[in-house]
């Protein structure tokens, strides 16, 4: 797309801004403030450093434990989701993740470097959880996994800062999460077909709101093992919808109803403004699509 750009890696994806051409200053600016965004958040909520806040709620499971503002705002909401979508979003799978075989770094994993899968683990416990504004219990046994709405959430906070900064607009890209700030023009958003993703499989065009995908086929490592959960089963999802792109006003809330179109199906075109994408290579659409797959 035209304009300014500047990209960087955090979270483990490649994160993008582009912004108006003409003010080279204040779109540095505001690019170091999205990297400072990102890097906060990441020291907030990845679960593969030691030494963050959520291996050290991971830690003290069980027990209540103080967290920050921030952690608590984004575990209340991501509790919140749980409930509106009956739990097929649940942030309490990270031994489900783990058994699956996601239990390093993404690189690491496409090196070569994973533990030994284990049998599907029980998920659900999230109406457990406990939240007060400055601290946090989880239930015995149950370990957090932010990884999904946590990069949507800093997205968000991104897309608010460049905006602060002065910035007319701006469009923040993080692996799959897209964000629109200000006053930007109308852009095609490019879906990528999960099979070849270097070829398109349609393409939206807008100039606001959001958008977040969810595939079983991004963070792949063998057959029918992905990083998507099914709570209702403690595995990897086994689902005809391979790819799910959904808009919504945030990139938080994106996140969240993009995992649960995917593991709703086509039922989800009823609700949600999304394209899916079938195990047989057919796109189905339901809003403002250009090329058809």
């Amino acid at each position: 797309m035209e304009g300014a750009h500047h990209g960087f890696r955090a979270m483990g994806t490649d994160v993008s801004v582009y912004g108006p051409q003409g003010a080279p200053e204040m779109f540095a600016h505001a690019c170091s403030t999205v990297e400072s965004c990102f890097r906060r958040e990441e020291q907030r909520f990845s679960r593969f450093r030691g030494d963050s806040e959520l291996s050290t709620v991971n830690a003290a499971a069980g027990r209540w434990v103080h967290v920050s503002p921030p952690f608590a705002a984004l575990l209340r909401l991501a509790l919140e989701q749980s409930e509106r979508t009956d739990g097929l979003f649940d942030p309490c799978v990270l031994d489900a993740v783990i058994a699956s075989g996601y239990d390093r770094d993404f690189d690491e994993i496409l090196a070569g470097a994973r533990g030994a899968l284990h049998p599907p683990v029980p998920c659900g416990r999230w109406r457990e959880v406990e939240v007060r504004s400055d601290a946090i219990r989880l239930p015995s046994g149950v370990g957090l996994d932010l990884g999904g709405i946590a990069k949507g959430w800093t997205v968000d906070l991104a897309a608010e800062a460049v905006v602060s900064a002065g910035l007319r607009w701006a469009l923040i890209s993080a692996g799959g999460d897209l964000r629109f700030a200000g006053d930007p023009p109308m852009i095609d958003v490019t879906i990528e077909d999960p099979a070849i993703p270097s070829d398109p499989a349609g393409s939206l065009r807008l100039a606001s709101g959001a958008v977040a995908t969810s595939s079983t086929m991004r963070r792949a490592w063998g057959p029918d093992l992905h990083h998507v959960i099914d709570p209702l089963t403690g595995a990897p999802a086994r689902t005809s919808i391979v790819q799910a792109t959904v808009w919504a006003p945030t990139c938080a809330e994106a996140e969240v109803l993009a995992k649960w179109a995917l593991l709703t199906g086509r039922e989800a075109l009823d609700t949600v403004p999304c394209t899916l994408i079938t195990d047989e290579g057919d796109l189905l659409v339901n809003f403002c699509t250009g090329a058809a797959a």
